[in-house]
């Protein structure tokens, strides 16, 4: 049963639709990565996914347990919030405010949470450490943190790798297949077309208000959009963009 379906969705923002017609869905334990050139609407989706912006047609579906409120996101991060006046340890148990309802309080389980998904993703001694002074890597860790406190179901995240350095940005990449292989389904917009089929199940390439592919990553591979967006010959794109084990996974 599909954890979440969208059904002919037609998304926009400021009156323009951007993309009409999307559907696709997305199976517990899958890695879907969503591709496409800017403006094509990634973002809008993922806000729409969350709640954020209301569909100008179509729907949405969670399905397998999954239910509203189970979803942890990661957003694309602003001036601004790189500069959040916060504890490690006070940013990552605001990922618990939809499970406190009305209390003002975070509760010992909570509270535990925290603290498990600050050592799973190894911030567990930045705890104290102010959030504006860390790393951009570091920064990214706590906010994959505070998203895991939402849920342990499905993690939506959008660039998590923009502005780091290749050493940070390959060392979230092994954070977040970590999480995927113990059973966490991601969803992440990536302009990193390389690191998209290394390591998705499933990829959905959107652009000029349309679907241009959705489907498994070794279809996306032999597609003519997989082949012009990772700007190679069809003879070459598995051979270069395959698993490090070697070979592709239909997932």
């Amino acid at each position: 049963m599909p954890q979440l379906t969208c059904r002919n969705l037609s998304l926009g923002y400021e009156g323009k639709t951007v993309v009409a017609g999307l559907s696709f869905e997305v199976n517990t334990g899958d890695y879907l990565c969503i591709v496409g050139e800017n403006g094509s609407g990634k973002s809008t989706l993922m806000k729409t996914i969350v709640k954020l912006k209301t569909p100008i047609m179509g729907e949405i579906v969670s399905g397998d347990g999954l239910a509203r409120g189970e979803i942890g996101y990661l957003p694309q991060q602003t001036v601004v919030q790189k500069d959040f006046p916060a504890s490690v340890r006070e940013v990552v148990r605001s990922g618990c405010l939809n499970r406190c309802g009305l209390r003002p309080f975070y509760n010992k389980a909570e509270k535990q949470i925290a603290e498990d998904n600050m050592e799973k993703l190894g911030i567990t001694p930045l705890a104290r450490r102010c959030y504006r002074e860390l790393s951009g890597g570091q920064q990214q860790r706590v906010l994959l943190a505070r998203a895991l406190c939402a849920t342990r179901k499905i993690l939506l995240l959008d660039e998590p790798v923009a502005g780091l350095d290749p050493m940070a940005a390959a060392e979230m990449y092994a954070l977040i297949k970590k999480l995927n292989d113990e059973s966490v389904t991601i969803i992440m917009i990536s302009h990193d077309v390389a690191a998209s089929v290394k390591y998705a199940s499933h990829i959905l390439h959107i652009g000029g208000q349309s679907t241009l592919f959705f489907g498994t990553k070794a279809g996306y591979l032999e597609s003519d959009a997989g082949r012009i967006y990772a700007g190679l010959p069809p003879q070459k794109a598995c051979g270069l963009f395959g698993d490090p084990e070697g070979g592709d996974q239909d997932g």
